[in-house]
């Protein structure tokens, strides 16, 4: 079960358009004449459609079941993605397909993967979210190298096609052999109740999760973090670019983000498990306001800084995207999870998205990140910051269910 949900995390459509995109850029600009903020502007296109369908993929894994929709949504995307092997030179083509993965994608993030992971496991809850969401780490550290390898030897037409075999060729198989939600028998006895003369799961409804601050405060610290985080990542190869790097040295240096996202999911769902999530991630989500000065270009560059750089983004990002699905099942609990977390997901999705715009924005208006740097950096501490007002754990009683 975990390893089909570390894999259907890797391939699905979070991370592989996100980690891949930023190698595409200047082969389309050199075909087609389009600007990194027209490039850019695809995935912001499919991660505000995703963001806002979200709630919807949610609902949908809560009412029938997580396989179906996690499953489904994953060969929609893996079919999608290889189609942009095919766009002419028009924009119009391209957005196009973007939607589409907005459309059918959005059910193969940790959306749908988190919420099985939620549902079998509670003690070691943060560890075994912590394993799932490693499958991001491994899109990280495979994906730069692969892309820039499929773009150099094949073009960067046949790479999308062949990036595509991922979900459907790797993860596919494994999620139609493994991947499953538990039986109510299977459940962990903290997730459900006695009502109605069998077990449900316990926890607030979408309404009663809206009505509280703590949903609030949860949703605007994703907001600045994500808006902060997402265009880094994208325009990371920019970046480096900017400053003297070779493709092939922006990959390797790209590489390391797998790395430390891996070591952020294993050690923060190692923490969460033992100690108050909020004050175990302030340090962790503070780290990338250092990054953002490496990044900055008022200084030259070394290896070892950019290595440093990426290394305390990535940590950073293997934190948040734990931390949000660990506080959804904790401070909401599982009878609609799928909702709650799709639309904690809507804050993240659409605030990544603009961020991949808003960073090519600055970079053309101003032919510099700096400005978009150093404003990440603040939105990195106050995000964190907001965090610590979430206040104890809640707990759930038997009023507060949902048949299942």
């Amino acid at each position: 079960m975990l390893i089909a949900s570390l894999l259907g995390t890797a391939f699905g459509a979070s991370p592989l358009p996100y980690n891949t995109i930023g190698f595409f850029i200047e082969p389309l600009q050199r075909e087609f004449g389009w600007t990194k903020a027209e490039v850019s502007f695809g995935v912001t296109v499919y991660g505000v459609l995703g963001a806002l369908l979200a709630p919807l993929f949610g609902w949908l894994a809560d009412r029938y079941g997580v396989r179906r929709v996690a499953l489904g949504s994953l060969t929609a995307f893996g079919l999608v993605f290889a189609s942009f092997a095919l766009i002419p030179g028009t924009l119009a083509w391209y957005y196009g397909l973007w939607t589409l993965i907005g459309l059918v994608g959005i059910g193969s993030t940790p959306i749908t993967w988190s919420r099985a992971i939620n549902l079998w496991f509670f003690r070691h809850r943060g560890l075994a979210l912590g394993l799932t969401l490693v499958g991001t780490s491994i899109s990280a550290m495979l994906l730069p190298t692969l892309t820039v390898q499929f773009v150099t030897h094949f073009g960067w037409r046949e790479s999308f096609a062949l990036l595509a075999l991922l979900p459907l060729a790797v993860a596919l198989p494994v999620g139609l052999a493994w991947f499953r939600e538990p039986r109510a028998e299977e459940r962990p006895a903290e997730l459900v109740t006695a009502a109605g003369g069998g077990l449900v799961l316990a926890g607030r409804t979408l309404g009663e999760a809206l009505r509280e601050y703590r949903f609030y405060a949860l949703w605007v610290s994703i907001v600045l973090i994500s808006v902060a985080y997402g265009g880094a990542l994208v325009h990371m190869p920019s970046m480096l670019g900017a400053q003297g790097f070779t493709p092939a040295q922006a990959a390797s240096v790209m590489g390391v983000f797998g790395l430390s996202i891996f070591a952020g999911r294993i050690i923060t769902g190692l923490l969460l498990d033992r100690f108050w999530a909020p004050l175990v991630t302030l340090p962790i989500l503070c780290l990338p306001a250092v990054s953002c000065y490496l990044l900055a270009t008022d200084h030259a560059l070394t290896p070892s800084m950019a290595v440093l750089a990426a290394f305390l983004l990535g940590f950073s990002s293997g934190a948040e995207t734990d931390l949000i699905a660990y506080l959804a099942g904790r401070y909401f609990g599982m009878a609609n999870y799928g909702q709650i977390y799709g639309m904690l997901y809507m804050a993240f999705g659409m605030s990544t998205a603009v961020s991949a715009t808003l960073y090519g924005w600055v970079r053309d208006s101003t032919g510099s990140y700096d400005a978009m740097l150093f404003a990440a950096a603040i939105m990195f501490v106050v995000g964190a910051l907001l965090l610590l007002t979430l206040g104890r754990y809640p707990s759930f009683d038997s009023t507060e269910v949902t048949a299942k």
